[in-house]
Parts: structure tokens; C-alpha cells; sequence
């Protein structure tokens, strides 16, 4: 690939938005990768760059509109046209609805939601001039049903679903490609091992999802041609119920 591009992973945490940003570095993307603290990237920027690929660590808060802004512009000016932007944001917070402050609340819909808006929005005005791009938003089984104890992070993953559909039906007929992912299943992360033991014996069995494995499928949905573009995708292991 010659021509330089970008791929920008909000919350490139350690286990999916990771995988998703090596995934793409091994096809030549530079990888722009963010979390609210940038030396926790230090691990993930050192592994790309083993294998042979381009990283780059940000510091930022997806709430903040100015930050957002500001980040978009400064990978197009200084390192490559972002093709791809991935928003991997979780908030997955348990909260009795007697217990849910209404800044509990707000918080989990900025972290899952508004900061999902903030990139989409961002993303658009420098994909729309090109004609082509992807935007991909992580959602996750709350996306499709609410939950006892998931009030906050139910409303924001249905709003944050909402938003990519609403984008989707923008921004396609003008050349960007938007999905929404819904990871339906434990994902094979340090926490679910030390909270979910039990679930994460599942492993053995392939009873939990391999962030590799969901990588992959970001890929495969921008490798897609616009002819037959995919919206929404659910992921699941074999053996979870649904």
C-alpha cells in the first residue's frame, strides 16, 4: 500500500481496541491509537512496532469536543488521511436504578455515547470529501436489551446503536462505510479472567471471544465493496445463548 493511511482507535484498551489497531498495522495502516492516559499505550505502540508496523499514542478524553477536534486534525496534518475510525469506548458499569446517580448516569452516556458522536462527527468531515472511509462503533449485548442493574449503560448503548444507524443512512450514499458491531459474549480480557472465573474457563472451550478474532471481523467489514456494505454485525461464541 502506498499511499499512506490512517486507522484511529478510540479506546485502544487492552484487549479489543488493541487487537483492532495491530490487526490494521499489518496491513500497512499507521495505527492512532487513544486512551485518557497515553503512557498505558507504551506496551501497545512497542508491540506494533515489533512487528515491523507504525504506531502513534494519544492522550485524550472522548467527551471533550475540542480534544476530538483537535486529535482528527492533528493525525491529517501531520500523519496520514484517518480511513478508518473505530469507536471501542465500553462503560459497562452495574448500578442498582435506586443507586444510579444522575451523574452516574450522564457519565456512562458521554463515555459510551456522545464521545461515539463526537468521532463519527469528526471522522465524517474529513471522510466526505474523499468519498470513501470507514466508521465502526463497538456495541455490545446491552445495544440490543436492557438489563437488571443496566439502566445507564443500556440507555447509552441503544443511543450509541440509534447514532450509527442514523449515520449509516447519511453517510453511505456519500461513500462512507458505517457499521455497528455488537459483541455479544465475554471477551477474553484480564478482567473478565479475575471477575468471571467461571465464565472464563469457558475459554477452553472457545466459549469466549478472542479480541484477535474480533479484529479480524473489522477488518473483513472494511475490506468489504460497497456494493453488498454490511450495517450491523453481531459476534458471539458458539455456545452462548441468545
Amino acid at each position: 500500500m502506498n499511499e499512506k493511511k490512517a486507522v484511529l482507535v478510540i479506546g485502544a484498551g487492552d484487549a479489543t481496541g488493541s487487537a483492532i489497531a495491530r490487526r490494521f498495522a499489518r496491513e500497512g495502516y499507521i495505527a492512532c491509537v487513544t486512551r485518557r492516559n497515553a503512557d498505558k499505550l507504551g506496551p501497545l505502540v512497542a508491540q506494533i512496532e515489533a512487528e515491523g508496523g507504525i504506531a502513534h499514542a494519544f492522550g485524550s478524553d472522548a467527551r471533550k469536543e475540542e480534544e476530538m477536534v483537535a486529535l482528527i486534525q492533528e493525525i491529517e496534518a501531520n500523519i496520514a488521511p484517518v480511513e478508518v475510525a473505530v469507536f471501542n469506548i465500553g462503560a459497562n458499569v452495574r448500578f442498582d436504578i435506586l443507586e444510579t446517580t444522575s451523574r452516574v448516569y450522564y457519565k456512562v452516556w458521554e463515555m459510551a455515547c456522545f464521545g461515539g458522536f463526537l468521532m463519527g462527527r469528526e471522522a465524517a468531515r474529513v471522510m466526505l470529501p474523499r468519498k470513501r472511509g470507514s466508521i465502526f462503533f463497538t456495541g455490545a449485548t446491552a445495544s440490543l436489551r436492557g438489563r437488571a442493574g443496566y439502566a445507564a449503560f443500556g440507555g447509552a448503548k441503544h443511543a450509541l446503536r440509534a447514532l450509527a444507524q442514523s449515520m449509516a443512512k447519511e453517510l453511505g450514499p456519500k461513500g462512507v462505510h458505517v457499521a455497528h458491531l455488537i459483541i455479544d459474549g465475554a471477551i477474553d480480557t484480564e478482567f473478565i479472567r479475575e471477575t468471571f472465573p467461571e465464565r472464563y474457563a469457558l475459554k477452553e472451550r472457545e466459549g469466549i471471544v478472542n479480541p484477535e478474532h474480533i479484529a479480524d471481523t473489522y477488518w473483513m467489514l472494511h475490506q468489504q465493496s460497497r456494493d453488498a456494505w454490511t450495517h450491523e454485525l453481531e459476534l458471539r461464541p458458539w455456545i452462548e445463548s441468545w
